[in-house]
């Protein structure tokens, strides 16, 4: 790997710097790290090592979100029935599914039990995780531990939302990793967690049950829940921006609430990496972001991360199946959790089933039950992601280290760890970059349709879901030579492309990452191809066309930054380009729609909807009208619909991928039902016909409303937000959407980044930092965070916060000083483990400015405010208690 200059590795050094003994490591429970807070409480983290900065981290992260990832280490210990009861259920926003809190707990208890992230954690590199990761996770819970004791345990805890909570607790080690783990099986053995907790053989029931509960299901149901949530990415190379350097616009669509945040910092290890971005909450690493050399962002892939194998059953015997003739048994796990009934906490047991080689029994996905446990056969789950822990922490690392596109298909390449998204990159050299290389199920076509089952034939055409034959070996995962682990598919079968003119990905397979080289011959369990696209992802490459052609009314034909970040939140609604004149011509021949509302008169919306500037901004009148209408378009004609059942006039030509389908479906009577539903919704929850986005698209953060554009991405949106309608009061609140966005031109020496955290950094109500991005979002602007030496030094919003952890047992905990500006002076936190003198020393050069003697200060936070000299300046903290002595020496630089 590259690595970044001296010059930019001292980026937070004329801010502050530490000095600590040599004898200083993560082994014996010392560290030492700086946190700077600029604008929007963003940290700027910077450590000696992955375990300093890993501690910066975890205080960092638990100020602002400890109810969040509390309520998560409750959740992968299996104590939700324990604290929540065992008859609720709580949202997984990530993969759009909900679990009962008492299948939740069985489903991570098992795990827990099989001592499975135990035995991954053994295995070595490159598949197990790297010696540094190990002490960054000791880090990690060294940090939140001293951070939630000096705030005097969850009944100190600023969020209201958990204070005094039981729940809330120190961590260990084995919380963080499971954390990790949760996070890997998100989009695979997460999406069924309720179908592998709750799975019983039925008395009754046959394939048929089966098959009519598949096709029961509205076409695309699946990819619909599992790529709700989406994401954007352009990757723009130095054919297509003006500076001919390369730009990436990043934006996951990823939840607005629950531990699937994101969290931004910026986390320095000289010598090693200077990296900011988004990372998922609990991960004290850098999932989207950028060096000083590259930027990436991730999209949700349609490759699917697991297999459904199906087993035939022997006669008589539900839990007894046949491989090759050879009749095997399942293995039966007794799983024990406790649960809250009453007011007493008692032990409930159930077993769970998986076949001999450890895949657990399911009954449904996502909810979706179509996997029924009958006399005739049973399901199990191959997932590719089950031992994909190591090599995921791994690539994230050494990503965080990346200066190229070279790099980044390195470490791809190196690990095949990426679980469960696409990766889109570009460089300075101006180089884009687009793969979708990660662990996937190792099923080529010929696999494929040699196995494929009789309800995988229906599952496959309505919900792009494989279920393969179990009957057979022959059908399990291969192996390939330039695989890292058996059972996924190998380097050369996964796709990738490199351009220097762009690529991008909507969610949507990879066949058109780029429409001049479409990318083909790839295993239909990575995606599809010569297929229609969903309208995002039509206008997302339409206004790459545009602005190469110079058609979209900004100067020239080149991207900047500036361009990007326009064109990214310029809230186009591609479906409006694509129906709204049809509709408005329907609308004015049917003025009186018949509806399942009852007959609605329609006629003052057509007029609403000519005028309609086939916008999401705030002041748009006749988007909340289009939006309602294509929310009951597609819900009673699935956009999946094949031509001409869906609801285009003119079907899908992949000859013209980015312009078809296109035209309205006037012809079907639904359309026009649609349309007098839309009306009816706008009318129940008060809103006029023309009103403006703002007065029915909202979210209110500490008792302030604050309008949201953009909209949902079925209709064409780029901007993508999926919002919460309430039939009283319209759009109340965002459930997933835009999130961390950036927008990063990679400009030599020193990037140009914006960037928007759309929900703010914490999700503490009572935070300023839970609205205040939220509102910039609102009003179209953005943050252009600090990330190279001469911002940092230039941002006098900068607040600095310098902490050394002393070894266990010195008299000595924590030492925080925090620096000030003007006249404040700094204060100096000191946790004391016992009564000790203290004497605190403040060096300018070689004199000493001054001097505080403390003969006996008692245990506990002790806090100094001494006062400082503009300049730089050594604070020495030595502290005596009986023979024990311990001295930390900062090297501070006091602000005007």
């Amino acid at each position: 790997m590259s690595r970044v200059s001296a010059a930019v590795l001292g980026a937070i050094a004329s801010l502050c710097a530490l000095a600590v003994p040599a004898t200083a490591s993560a082994a014996d429970g010392r560290y030492d790290v700086t946190v700077a807070r600029s604008q929007y409480g963003i940290p700027h983290i910077k450590a000696k090592d992955l375990a300093s900065g890993a501690y910066g981290y975890a205080r960092a992260i638990a100020q602002d979100n400890v109810c969040t990832l509390a309520e998560v280490y409750v959740t992968v210990n299996a104590q939700r029935s324990r604290w929540f009861g065992p008859n609720g259920s709580y949202e997984i926003r990530g993969n759009g599914s909900r679990a009962n809190n008492l299948n939740s707990d069985f489903f991570y208890q098992r795990i827990n039990d099989e001592r499975r992230i135990e035995r991954l954690l053994d295995v070595a590199p490159p598949v197990g995780p790297r010696a540094e990761l190990k002490q960054g996770v000791k880090g990690f819970v060294a940090g939140w531990n001293d951070w939630l004791e000096e705030v005097g345990g969850r009944d100190g805890i600023p969020d209201p939302t958990c204070r005094g909570e039981a729940w809330v607790r120190p961590i260990t080690e084995m919380d963080v990793w499971r954390r990790f783990y949760q996070l890997s099986l998100l989009a695979s053995s997460g999406v069924a967690i309720d179908g592998i907790a709750g799975a019983r053989p039925l008395v009754g029931g046959t394939e048929a049950d089966a098959l009519k509960a598949a096709r029961a299901l509205k076409p695309g149901e699946l990819d619909e829940r599992l790529g709700g949530l989406g994401s954007n990415a352009y990757g723009l190379g130095k054919d297509a921006t003006a500076s001919g350097h390369g730009i990436v616009y990043g934006n996951p669509h990823f939840p607005w609430q629950g531990p699937e945040r994101f969290y931004q910092a910026h986390l320095t290890i000289p010598g090693k990496m200077d990296v900011m971005g988004g990372s998922l909450l609990g991960v004290p690493l850098i999932n989207i972001g950028f060096t000083h050399g590259v930027a990436w962002s991730h999209t949700v892939s349609t490759a699917r991360r697991f297999i459904p194998y199906e087993l035939r059953l022997v006669p008589g015997s539900a839990t007894s199946y046949v491989v090759d003739g050879q009749v095997k048994r399942m293995k039966a796990r007794r799983v024990t959790v406790e649960a809250k009934r009453g007011g007493t906490v008692q032990k409930v047991s159930r077993t769970l089933y998986s076949d001999a080689e450890g895949r657990p029994v399911l009954t449904s996905i996502l909810g979706l039950p179509v996997f029924p446990w009958t006399p005739e056969r049973a399901y199990v789950l191959e997932d590719a992601n089950d031992d994909n822990f190591g090599r995921l922490l791994n690539h994230f690392y050494e990503i965080n280290q990346a200066q190229s596109v070279d790099d980044v298909e390195a470490v791809l390449e190196k690990y095949q760890g990426i679980p469960w998204v696409n990766t889109i990159a570009a460089d300075t050299a101006g180089n884009a970059y687009y793969a979708d290389i990660g662990s996937i199920p190792n099923i080529p076509e010929s696999k494929r349709q040699a196995c494929q089952t009789v309800l995988g034939v229906v599952t496959q055409v309505l919900q792009r879901l494989i279920v393969l034959d179990g009957s057979r070996s022959s059908c399990l995962p291969g192996t390939d030579s330039d695989a890292i682990v058996p059972g996924i598919l190998g380097r050369s079968k996964m796709p990738s492309l490199r351009r220097s003119d762009h690529v991008s990905n909507m969610n949507d397979s990879y066949w058109l990452t780029n429409p001049d080289q479409p990318l083909e011959g790839f295993p239909l369990v990575i995606g599809d191809e010569r297929t229609a696209r969903s309208l995002r992802t039509r206008v997302g490459i339409r206004q790459i066309q545009d602005r190469l052609a110079g058609r979209d009314g900004l100067p020239g034909n080149r991207f900047d930054v500036d361009d990007v970040r326009a064109i990214g939140m310029g809230n186009r609604v591609f479906g409006g380009e694509v129906w709204r004149d049809d509709l408005v011509r329907l609308c004015r021949t049917l003025p009186l729609a018949v509806s399942l509302a009852g007959p609605v008169d329609v006629s003052k919306a057509c007029d609403v909807l000519a005028r309609w500037d086939l916008q999401e901004d705030l002041d748009s009148r006749g988007a909340l009208l289009f939006r309602r209408f294509v929310t009951r378009l597609t819900g009673l004609l699935p956009i999946p619909l094949p031509y001409p059942a869906g609801p285009f006039a003119e079907p899908f030509d992949a000859q013209d991928p980015v312009g078809t389908p296109k035209g309205l479906s006037t012809l079907n009577p639904l359309t026009m039902d649609a349309l007098g539903q839309a009306v009816k919704d706008l009318q129940g929850a008060g809103l006029a016909l023309d009103a403006p986005l703002r007065d029915g698209a909202a979210v209110t953060r500490r008792g302030e409303r604050i309008p949201i554009p953009g909209g949902p991405g079925g209709g064409g949106q780029f901007n993508v937000i999926t919002p919460r309608w309430n039939a009283k009061r319209g759009y109340v609140d965002v459930d997933h959407g835009s999130s961390y966005v950036q927008a990063v031109e990679l400009t030599p020496g020193c990037p140009k980044a914006h960037t928007i955290l759309t929900y703010g950094e914490s999700t503490n109500p009572a935070s300023e930092h839970s609205s205040d991005q939220t509102k910039l979002f609102s009003e179209g602007k953005w943050v252009t965070p600090p990330f190279c030496a001469k911002d940092l030094k230039a941002d006098r919003s900068l607040v600095t916060t310098h902490v050394v952890r002393r070894a266990a047992g010195d008299p000595l905990g924590t030492v925080a000083f925090t620096e000030a500006r003007g006249n404040a002076r700094p204060r100096l936190v000191l946790q004391l483990k016992r009564a000790a003198r203290v004497v605190v020393s403040v060096k300018q050069g070689t004199k000493v400015v001054r001097r505080i003697v403390r003969t006996k200060l008692p245990a506990g936070e002790r806090v100094l405010k001494p006062r400082l000299r503009t300049g730089a300046q050594t604070v020495t903290i030595t502290t005596k208690a009986g023979r024990r002595s311990a001295q930390v020496r900062l090297r501070v630089q006091q602000p005007r």
